[in-house]
């Protein structure tokens, strides 16, 4: 169950990075889009390789059935999609506010 359950996250992880390539496509479409904007981006990637390495530990806390780090490797693997989609989100949205966003993907990097 463990590794179906696995596999499943992994599958998911493929789908988050080929959104992160459409994201790169996107900007790489428009004029003006600011470095810093591009290089965020770029670090999704590496964020995405950390919840891949987070859900291989996950796997081992599954099958010793320790519900604690389970919960809170979930919640780190959780946590981490949804700042990229957020950020991802205020990005192609227009809204992006480099200041704070910025910082907040600085300290997850």
């Amino acid at each position: 169950m463990s590794d179906s359950l696995v596999n499943k996250l992994l599958e998911s992880f493929d789908e988050l990075e080929r959104c992160i390539d459409m994201t790169k496509d996107v900007l790489a479409q428009k004029e003006g889009v600011p470095s810093d904007v591009v290089e965020r981006v770029n670090q999704y990637s590496g964020i995405v390789t950390k919840q891949r390495g987070l859900a291989v530990t996950l796997k081992s806390h599954l099958d010793n059935q320790d519900w604690e780090e389970v919960g809170r490797h979930v919640k780190l693997i959780n946590g981490l999609s949804s700042m990229i989609r957020d950020d991802a989100q205020a990005i192609l949205s227009g809204s992006y506010n480099g200041q704070n966003a910025s910082s907040e993907s600085d300290m997850l990097v």
